[in-house]
């Protein structure tokens, strides 16, 4: 079971966006990275496909790892591990500040 999942609320806790908070838009749990929404943003230039069209630069979010964000608590909304618990044949994640489940 993953730690943060699509559609969880982030804080970033390294690089240029240090600070900030996003939406996770996509988790790619082999390679341990995510996407937020908005940040780790890159520009990409496009050349133009047909004659008279411009060409532009755009930006992209780029893949951060799993290790320089930190779960925001929907409960407590505060930056927390994400801890376990097993409760018959279901597994949850809780907020390891205020120890509610996370749905």
């Amino acid at each position: 079971m993953q730690k943060v999942k699509k559609g969880d609320v982030v804080l970033i806790t390294k690089g240029k966006d240090r600070g900030k908070t996003g939406k996770v838009l996509k988790v790619f749990p082999k390679e341990s990275k995510v996407i937020v929404e908005g940040l780790n943003l890159v520009k990409k230039h496009k050349k133009p496909k047909r004659a008279g069209e411009k060409g532009e630069i755009i930006l992209i979010p780029r893949k951060i790892s799993w290790s320089n964000v930190k779960f925001i608590c929907p409960n407590c909304k505060k930056p927390t591990r994400v801890g376990f618990i097993k409760e018959g044949e279901n597994k949850y994640r809780f907020c390891k500040k205020c120890k509610n489940k996370i749905v």
